[in-house]
Parts: C-alpha cells; structure tokens; sequence
C-alpha cells in the first residue's frame, strides 16, 4: 500500500480494501465483488428482514469505512476501496436462491450496471461525494440487479 496512513494493520482499511482483494493489480472491483459471494453465503442463513437489517448496517458501516479509508489514502474513491461492491452484490442477492445460477446472475448483472453506471447509478457516482459517494452507486447497481433477477425468479415460475 503505497500511503503512509493506510494500514494493513488497521481493521477499518482492511473491511474498506475488501480483505485485500481491492489490491488486485487489474479490475479490483470484480476482484472485490467475488468476496461479496462468501458474503451472501453468511447472510443466506439468516431470514429476509435479518438479511436486510443486515444490508442496511453493511451501508452504513460501509460509508463510515469508505470515507475513513479514502481520507487515510487521499483520494475520493480509490479503486482499492471495494467494500461498496461486496456490499452491492449482497444486496443484488437479497432473497434470492444461493445457488450457481443466480449467485452468477448477479455477478453479471451487478458488475454491469457497476461499470456501466446508467441513469441514477451514474448520478450517485458524479453527485454524491464522501462515503455516501462511494457506496451509494454500488447500492443503486445492487438493487438494480435485485429487480431484474426477481423479475427474472418470478417469471421462471411462471413458465415453469
């Protein structure tokens, strides 16, 4: 880590850097966003409204922790930072089956609408500054997801 103020020793910058995995030298959000599946596998023992008592405390957290970490690194959102994409992907996840197609679903989907930024994703992103900044995109790219994947869940039981 190439700033004095961040440290592996702190747990704050190691939740912020998704456990190291916003290190990754190329797409440290996919990279991050893979740690969102051990995530999901936690939160899945849990019922729908604990799971999104859950997610709500994850963004809280997550804004506090982002903001902490990009103010140690000096910058506003650095790439490193990915505890907005586990975040999100939880929340592209949220009540769905924890199975190998939809954990794959919503990898795609999430990582899309993250990189593509459309309507108000892209606005969250340019709009909004500090941690509210950082986490609030990947929470609109998550619930993006969601929609469409329960759109997706309802309609397979409709055809099959």
């Amino acid at each position: 880590m190439s700033h004095a103020k961040l440290s592996w020793c702190n747990p704050i910058h190691w939740l912020a850097l998704g456990f190291g995995s916003g290190l990754a030298p190329k797409a440290p959000g996919t990279f991050g966003t893979l740690i969102g599946i051990p995530a999901v596998f936690l939160l899945a023992s849990l019922n729908w409204w604990e799971y999104l008592l859950a997610l709500v405390v994850m963004t809280l957290v997550g804004i506090w922790i982002c903001q902490y970490t990009a103010k140690a690194m000096g910058e506003h959102d650095h790439p490193s930072i990915v505890w907005d994409e586990i975040v999100g992907y939880a929340i592209a996840m949220f009540a769905l089956p924890v199975e190998p197609l939809w954990l794959l679903a919503a990898f795609v989907l999430f990582r899309i609408f993250d990189i593509w930024k459309p309507g108000p994703i892209g606005w969250a992103d340019k709009k909004l500054s500090g941690g509210n900044g950082i986490m609030m995109d990947d929470v609109l790219a998550g619930i993006f997801s969601a929609v469409i994947l329960h759109l997706g869940w309802w309609l397979s039981g409709l055809l099959g």
